[in-house]
């Protein structure tokens, strides 16, 4: 997975798990050339947030590895996403054995004395529904979008398009396109402003929005018009119940100034939340000192720049003096 799309599907899979596990991107898989797009194990004091995370938090219950495809995935894909299973699950064998002091070699798996280890699940994210793979692993539905395959092989199938339209489906809908795409959006758009996912979801949609620098595919650039379509619908209806609100209360045009100025307040309070919120998933510290800062920052290109550099900076410092 290497283009915008993708990384900004393993990003919010990764920052949206985080909030409830340990979650990685770019797992390397030492027996092989592969790379887990995200894996996370569950962090078991955060049980009680999971729980209210719908179904993302129910596919984080138990250590995964999560492959989201750009589309619909094909039974070879699929069987390469199962490789990776497998032999991810003999290194993290290999890894309690030895921080076990064990030596017990691989072909005697079964000895007493082996670590155990659970075997992680795997969950499969496509926007189609792709019959190949339900046929070949007899994948069961458990729930709208949401297969299971044959006992044992430990697989879920998300189908994107078939995800009823809930609160609870929406983080993994944002991963889709066309009309899942832009029900999410309108979805997002109408949560309270300290939901979790607003947290989650804003400064990755802006950011990969608005970094373009790397070539797109013909997909993308349509992906990326319907978000920036949503944007401008969002600030236009803003605007118009400005202006209603100003025809109905008969505000004179100082009064009309001082509604707008707090506005532009509440947004650029909003902007630097948003700002914490992705210094938060991606584990920087902020001292007070640097919070006061954020949060008495009224220009808006600052917090945008300040709010792109934090989905990717490795330190507060990158963010807010763009050194690294």
């Amino acid at each position: 997975m290497h283009n915008r799309s993708d990384q900004f599907a393993k990003s919010l899979l990764r920052d949206g798990l985080s909030l409830v596990s340990a979650a990685q991107t770019e797992v390397e898989v030492l027996a092989a050339t592969q790379k887990i797009d995200v894996f996370s194990v569950p962090d078991p004091a955060r049980d009680a947030e999971r729980a209210r995370m719908g179904l993302l938090g129910e596919l984080a219950a138990e250590p995964s590895l999560f492959e989201p495809f750009h589309g619909t995935p094909s039974l070879r894909q699929v069987r390469r996403c199962l490789r990776k299973q497998l032999t991810w699950h003999h290194e993290l064998e290999r890894r309690a054995r030895a921080a076990a002091g064990a030596v017990v070699p691989d072909e005697d798996a079964d000895a007493p004395t082996q670590p155990v280890v659970d075997f992680p699940a795997l969950v499969v994210i496509g926007r189609g529904r792709p019959e190949t793979v339900l046929d070949a692993y007899r994948c069961e539905p458990v729930q709208p979008g949401v297969y299971h395959a044959v006992p044992g092989l430990v697989m879920r199938v998300i189908v994107l398009a078939e995800l009823p339209r809930t609160r609870a489906t929406l983080l993994l809908r944002l991963l889709g396109s066309g009309r899942v795409l832009r029900d999410a959006l309108v979805d997002l758009a109408a949560l309270p402003d300290d939901a979790w996912e607003k947290g989650v979801a804003r400064p990755l949609l802006v950011h990969f929005r608005l970094g373009a620098s790397e070539p797109t595919t013909d997909e993308e650039d349509e992906v990326s018009a319907e978000i920036r379509a949503w944007v401008e619908e969002y600030e236009k209806n803003l605007r118009a119940e400005a202006r209603t609100e100003g025809r109905r209360e008969g505000l004179d045009e100082g009064r009309r100034e001082g509604l707008n100025e707090g506005r532009r307040e509440g947004r650029a309070a909003e902007a630097a939340r948003a700002v914490l919120t992705a210094l938060r998933v991606r584990g920087i510290a902020v001292p007070d000192v640097a919070r006061e800062r954020i949060l008495a920052e009224k220009d808006p290109e600052t917090l945008e720049r300040w709010l792109e550099r934090a989905v990717i900076a490795a330190s507060l410092a990158e963010v807010l003096d763009g050194s690294s």
